[in-house]
């Protein structure tokens, strides 16, 4: 490739990296493009464009407070890579993990949340198959009131298929939506040589069922981020919107769980560590005062191509909605279509 084409292919690229606001997780799109072009004048003939910007990606971000040097982590690449396509209308951006467990198995199935419908509660198997597909849009092309910020709708989608239950029709025994609108901003604090930022959100969550099966909340949420290399730590308080009463079970209207907090408690504390094939992640959520809580665990791998394998441990209340006051243990095994980071 000659240097004449292959600048014109680069200013065509810093063109495009420019329309991105807030590129590398707060340094501005400037320092990213002076990085572009100065690489540019010394590079191979043989160098892609792909290798220079992803070399600018990860040369370390100028802090321009203390003027030290941070190295970019594990969220801060996974927000750069979806920034390059996330106003595209042929993309779709994850937001939480997408995957099917076609095996997923419990120690404890909940029969008694369905005990007021016949004979199906005994039918139930304690193997079946669960899969989460979660998106988000952005809302805001341009910053909002920092360098980097952003504004998301993301909904996510959990369902239970009692795929392996011959006598009750294979039926999708529960499913679980979840639309939420929240804000991400990077901070300028960096403890340990790492990045924080902050993500506050509103989300309700429902099953889609009526009458005795009915369970929703709706909750405020602040979520504090911290990346260090390829590690990232989660944590996630809330606070429950309060709704009115039930005059009595049967009502549509009311406040169809209004114990969900003493299982599911007031925040939740995640972990993941990311090697070049690998992705280990914990998730735990604790009421302290009702000693209730639940926790995740999950593993990805390799396979072939996009696909990576993923195992899921849960244990404790609250996998789902039906069964936030049920304590349980299930492990599943299948395939990830995306990771966390």
């Amino acid at each position: 490739m000659t240097i004449k084409k292959y600048t014109s292919i680069m200013k065509l690229s810093i063109f495009i990296i420019g329309s991105l606001s807030g590129a590398a997780y707060g340094a501005d799109n400037k320092k990213l493009n002076d990085c572009l072009l100065s690489e540019l004048k010394v590079a191979a003939k043989n160098v892609t464009v792909n290798q220079l910007y992803s070399l600018c990606e990860e040369r370390l971000v100028e802090n321009e407070t203390t003027n030290e040097s941070v190295k970019l982590g594990a969220i801060s690449r996974r927000i750069i890579e979806e920034r390059k396509t996330e106003f595209d209308p042929y993309v779709l951006t994850p937001h939480k993990m997408n995957y099917i467990l076609p095996v997923l198995t419990t120690n404890n199935i909940n029969k008694e949340a369905y005990s007021d419908f016949g004979e199906w509660s005994d039918n139930l198997e304690d193997l079946e198959s669960k899969f989460q597909i979660s998106l988000k849009v952005p809302m805001n092309h341009e910053d909002m009131f920092v360098n980097g910020d952003a504004l998301f709708f993301g909904f996510t989608l959990q369902s239970w298929w009692q795929i392996y239950s011959d006598d009750i029709s294979k039926p999708f025994r529960e499913t679980n939506y979840q639309p939420e609108v929240f804000y991400l901003a990077p901070l300028d604090w960096h403890p340990l040589g790492g990045n924080t930022g902050v993500m506050v959100g509103l989300e309700h969550q429902s099953n889609g069922r009526t009458q005795l099966l009915s369970r929703s909340w709706n909750r405020v949420y602040l979520n504090f981020l911290y990346e260090k290399d390829n590690f990232a730590l989660s944590f996630k308080p809330w606070f429950r919107l309060s709704e009115d009463d039930k005059l009595n079970e049967s009502d549509a209207e009311g406040d169809d769980n209004p114990d969900i907090g003493d299982y599911m408690g007031h925040f939740e504390l995640s972990a993941i560590y990311k090697t070049s094939d690998y992705e280990f992640s914990i998730k735990g959520r604790q009421n302290f005062s009702e000693h209730h809580g639940g926790v995740e665990l999950g593993f990805t791998f390799p396979l072939w191509g996009k696909l990576r394998g993923y195992t899921q441990f849960t244990k404790g209340y609250g996998e789902s909605l039906i069964d936030y006051n049920h304590d349980q243990q299930r492990f599943g095994l299948g395939i990830a279509l995306t990771n966390v980071l």
